[in-house]
């Protein structure tokens, strides 16, 4: 057995061992969120007879990954009428997106453990044509039968930071076998290029297509969200939307804001946590700080007594960036690395971002040049960044705009991948 096979061998035997703890941890958040308990057969392969084979499989792992590749698959299902396409996810959050985003025009079911007899079962039941893969998502067992079976197999949308390059390279001896089985690899950037290459994938699959986040639209169903979320608030109001908080970060901007409101009783706070599991929690941090707070959930109408408004609903994160004055885009704040500015400048509003956005280097690069973002240099500066952005309506303005153009200038990402999966299909 030779020294890539056994690599191999020794990962599924891993992965194996540890399955009863996954399933375990699925259990475990299903006694708050039931939804990890259902359609488990899906996470050992076995999928629904009513699912058509051969055709593509996209897998976008949760909430973020699915909105970021909903273009693509949209490209898809225009370029590629006659074939199923299947958008897998790992999280029920980003299963609840799919069947948003796409209804019934898509398939979807989980994608399965990356084990030998799961995905087995996976490919008997799909026998798909190809399979895309997302950013750092690299199954290795899921690659392997890909390459076995003569299946192509495309990574679009490619990150690799600085961080992530030297974890993978203390496993190189599994992961740089997995790179090179790839068909293609489409790079964020040339610096995640560049990564990808002292990882060692193989120069000649690599190449820079530009980052799929910048392809996003308003759609009408965006359009109509944003038409009922500003029928939910009563009085004219000056609203600061914090988009995909974490854990700690909640309680720094409820400072800044108790301070805000000293001079600016008009403000409403917007939180908007990244995870559902934690809405409740964020529900009684507002209260603990003696803060009037109202939920989505609720359908009550945000009046003037109200302090914060708790979005405790799913997909909702981009219509409200809508009704912002200033957008602060969170995990920026912690160690988290920060999230997608992405969506914010969509509407040509003004961003402020914490001082980690290790995450979106590139992207937070190009807006700081572009000056078209507000990044903390020390996040105890944000109660004083904020009131100026409150009080500098003009710099809101040229913020924005920056923002919105930069945004517009860089797309394109989705047709060069889509166009690229319809080469190495007909080869």
């Amino acid at each position: 057995m030779n020294k890539q096979k056994l690599s191999l061998r020794l990962y599924q035997l891993v992965i194996m061992l540890i399955t009863p703890i996954l399933i375990l941890v699925f259990l475990i958040r299903s006694l708050n969120h039931k939804e990890y308990r259902q359609r488990l057969s899906e996470r050992f392969g076995w999928t629904s007879s009513n699912l058509k084979p051969g055709g593509i499989v996209v897998h976008a792992a949760s909430v973020g990954e699915v909105i970021a590749v909903t273009p693509f698959v949209e490209e898809l299902l225009v370029q590629q009428p006659d074939l199923p396409i299947t958008v897998t996810t790992f999280t029920p959050t980003g299963s609840a997106q799919v069947i948003k985003s796409f209804q019934n025009r898509v398939q979807h079911c989980y994608l399965p453990l990356d084990i030998s007899f799961c995905v087995h079962l996976f490919f008997k039941f799909l026998k798909p044509k190809a399979v895309v893969l997302m950013e750092t998502e690299i199954w290795p067992t899921l690659i392997q039968r890909c390459h076995k079976s003569g299946v192509k197999l495309l990574l679009i949308n490619g990150r690799l930071s600085g961080k992530s390059l030297k974890s993978y390279k203390k496993i190189s001896w599994l992961i740089k076998p997995a790179l090179n089985k790839f068909s293609a690899i489409l790079c964020q950037s040339e610096d995640n290029l560049e990564n990808f290459i002292h990882l060692g994938a193989k120069p000649e699959i690599l190449s820079n297509s530009g980052n799929l986040k910048y392809d996003i639209s308003i759609t009408d169903d965006v359009q109509n969200k944003i038409s009922k979320l500003q029928q939910c608030i009563a009085n004219d109001r000056t609203i600061m939307v914090v988009g995909s908080t974490h854990q700690g970060e909640e309680i720094q901007l409820i400072n800044a804001f108790k301070r805000l409101k000293e001079n600016h009783q008009n403000l409403l706070l917007v939180l908007v946590p990244r995870h559902p599991e934690r809405f409740s929690s964020v529900g009684k941090i507002c209260q603990e700080q003696e803060l009037n707070v109202v939920t989505r959930s609720s359908k009550q109408q945000v009046n003037a007594e109200h302090d914060v408004w708790l979005i405790d609903t799913l997909g909702e994160l981009l219509p409200v960036y809508a009704l912002a004055d200033i957008c602060i885009v969170a995990g920026s704040f912690s160690d988290v690395g920060g999230h997608n500015p992405l969506e914010a400048a969509l509407f040509s509003k003004p961003i402020l971002v914490g001082e980690n956005m290790a995450n979106f280097k590139d992207i937070n690069a190009k807006f700081i040049a572009a000056k078209a973002i507000v990044q903390l240099k020390d996040n105890l500066d944000l109660t004083a960044e904020l009131s100026t952005l409150i009080d500098d309506q003009a710099l809101c303005i040229e913020l924005g705009k920056n923002a919105e153009k930069l945004v517009k200038s860089n797309q394109g990402a989705t047709v060069t991948s889509a166009n690229t999966l319809k080469s190495l299909i007909n080869i």
